[in-house]
């Protein structure tokens, strides 16, 4: 692909380009049996993530949504990593917007006063717990959770970012 990689804060007009983004890949890579109105978050993401210490971040190619992260504070100076989603044309290291992606949210996390980056994932999604491990996320049990992490019915892997030991 060629283009410019822009990563910004989300804006109303990235609405559908985020679900036209999210959806194929739960739905077509993954199996997943899921609508967008079974992921009321898309429908409200200022709302939901944009609140708070959290935030919303999308990957523009040309006017396109090629990628999606968001930071939702869930209080006491911690935070949940939510849909990270990268087109599949856009994936790996030459093009570095998932790691584009993520480095934006942990820099901003840090300037917000954020300790820690929970996040949740599936066991099926082997290459993001290579990518999360490869940049400083250490896997933790689901007991070790705080109590205001949002679970997903699929998540089955969990990992955590302690951005206060990496000052």
């Amino acid at each position: 692909m060629t283009g410019t990689i822009e990563i910004a804060s989300f804006e109303a007009e990235d609405q559908q380009g985020v679900i036209d983004l999210i959806l194929p890949i739960q739905r077509e890579e993954f199996g997943f049996a899921i609508t967008a109105e079974d992921q009321p978050d898309l429908a409200a993401i200022p709302a939901f993530y944009q609140s708070g210490k959290g935030d919303f971040w999308v990957a523009r190619c040309e006017d396109r949504v090629v990628g999606s992260i968001g930071l939702k504070d869930i209080g006491n100076d911690q935070a949940a990593l939510r849909k990270m989603f990268v087109a599949a044309p856009f994936r790996g290291r030459e093009h570095g917007v998932a790691a584009g992606l993520l480095q934006r949210l942990l820099d901003e996390a840090r300037e917000r006063g954020i300790r820690d980056v929970f996040l949740g994932t599936t066991d099926r999604f082997l290459a993001a717990h290579r990518f999360y491990e490869k940049h400083g996320f250490v896997e933790i049990a689901k007991a070790e959770l705080p109590e205001s992490f949002l679970f997903m019915a699929v998540d089955t892997k969990f990992y955590v970012f302690r951005l206060a030991a990496a000052l």
